[in-house]
């Protein structure tokens, strides 16, 4: 275990908090506004196309699980990338990991002004977004607890919010709704183009889109290695991460389609939910779900500082950034490493302000194909450690299934949906963009671990 980044850090995440984080934390904006994307894009197949990239994420999150119960870290997967691929493997997707959540501060921080914006207009929107981003990041800055505190609230609101769509959904399904007249049965699911309107081409199109709604939710990981007794914690969320996802977003997915036309230019206009609600005659909609998307962005964007600050200080603590990010405060907080994270998104934040939809857009474009990249090197990692274990006659305690052969369908799988994005005219210039910033921090990283690997030897030889 590697001690310098795991006793170091405080233990300030209670049982609650972890438990809320790992229930909530998967749940962003792009379940209750961008899911209407991946819904043009299948129609009512949106619903297999979210239920097999649910299990997808399911099987990542038990190999990471796997390998965060033999070793609870910080550094999460970069740390078992470091040590089952190589340094400069860790080094790679730890900076690709921080750069992607760097980003999200201000993608969020943006969204959220918007919304605070439309409430009152007297104050500009770049105001708010300054605003948002200091506010959070001084919620981080002064201990683990204070994050844990907004998250536990951000998710619990974001959870009653779906458990009610759900109910008002179904129930007007069995056309027990009394606000809705037209609006009942399953009748939308195959009377408008039927089932699979685009084909697999269209469901191959919405999980790619879904996928990304779920990148998030390996922060467990991250989090409970700065808890009591993280090897239970991380057993018990993973294990029931795929029920929560396929309540939360297949559920979800079905009954608006079922509910709804799916060809309507409002679903996209409104976004999935509040088209819904709409559609449902619920009184207030647009105040309603704007408050819940403004929750959401605000958890994912406390959620970003947290584990950008978290991701530098583990590089910090291998020396594969600045020293100077790993000094904590009183309470086990990585102040340097919170400020230097949030410095940045707020730098992005001003070049969107200052050059609107031009560097940042290009900045955006470089994270297209992170999240794969990540849950990728997830996967190689636990296909190498597990077999290493297993040499040695080491015993897992949390173990994937059909190892190895799972593992390398993962692989397959992920490998195919790149190749895909690659060569799709729709995507290929953000997976360009991803898989140039990729090989530019490899380089990178073959540098670092070669510079190291020459200290090293001199020391040895002056010895």
């Amino acid at each position: 275990m590697n001690n310098e980044t795991t006793t170091k850090l405080g233990e300030g995440l209670s049982n609650r908090h972890i438990t809320m984080i790992s229930i909530g934390g998967v749940i962003g904006a792009g379940l209750f506004v961008g899911s209407s994307a991946a819904i043009a894009k299948a129609g009512p197949a949106a619903i297999l196309a979210y239920m097999i990239t649910s299990i997808l994420v399911f099987f990542v999150m038990r190999m990471l699980g796997e390998m965060a119960v033999t070793q609870p870290d910080t550094g999460s997967f970069s740390t078992y990338a470091r040590k089952a691929i190589g340094p400069w493997a860790g080094f790679t997707i730890g900076w690709l990991y921080w750069w992607f959540w760097v980003l999200v501060i201000p993608i969020e921080a943006i969204a959220g002004a918007e919304i605070l914006h439309a409430w009152f207009p007297q104050i500009p929107s770049a105001i708010y977004a300054f605003a948002f981003i200091i506010l959070l990041s001084l919620a981080n800055f002064f201990s683990t607890k204070s994050f844990g505190e907004f998250e536990f609230w951000f998710a619990l609101i974001k959870v009653i919010a779906i458990v009610v769509f759900i109910g008002i959904g179904l129930t007007a399904i069995f056309g027990f709704w009394p606000l809705a007249k037209d609006v009942s049965g399953i009748g939308n699911l195959v009377s408008n183009g039927g089932f699979m309107p685009h084909g697999m081409g269209g469901v191959l199109s919405a999980i790619l889109i879904s996928a990304f709604s779920f990148f998030g939710i390996e922060i467990l990981s991250i989090a409970a290695a700065e808890s009591k007794n993280p090897e239970e914690k991380i057993k018990r969320a993973t294990n029931l991460v795929l029920y929560r996802i396929i309540l939360f977003f297949v559920v979800s997915i079905f009954l608006a389609v079922a509910l709804v036309d799916w060809r309507s230019p409002d679903l996209q206009k409104f976004g999935t939910f509040q088209y819904v609600l709409m559609s449902l005659n619920v009184p207030e909609t647009k105040l309603i779900m704007d408050s819940v998307v403004f929750i959401a962005v605000a958890s994912c964007m406390n959620a970003a500082v947290y584990t950008s600050s978290r991701m530098l200080f583990a590089l910090g603590a291998r020396k594969e950034a600045p020293n100077m990010v790993i000094k904590l405060n009183k309470s086990g907080v990585p102040t340097i490493a919170v400020f230097a994270s949030t410095f940045v998104g707020l730098i992005c934040c001003a070049v969107n302000y200052i050059f609107p939809g031009q560097v940042f857009g290009f900045l955006l474009s470089t994270t297209g194909s992170i999240a794969l990249l990540v849950y990728l090197v997830i996967a190689f990692s636990q296909l190498k450690l597990r077999t290493k274990l297993e040499k040695e006659g080491a015993v897992v305690p949390f173990k994937m299934w059909l190892f190895p052969w799972l593992t390398w369908f993962v692989i397959v799988v992920i490998l195919s949906v790149l190749g895909y994005m690659f060569l799709s005219p729709a995507y290929s210039y953000e997976t360009a963009l991803s898989l140039g910033v990729t090989s530019v921090v490899v380089i990178c990283g073959l540098i670092v671990t070669r510079k190291r690997k020459s200290s090293q030897s001199v020391v040895m030889n002056l010895d």
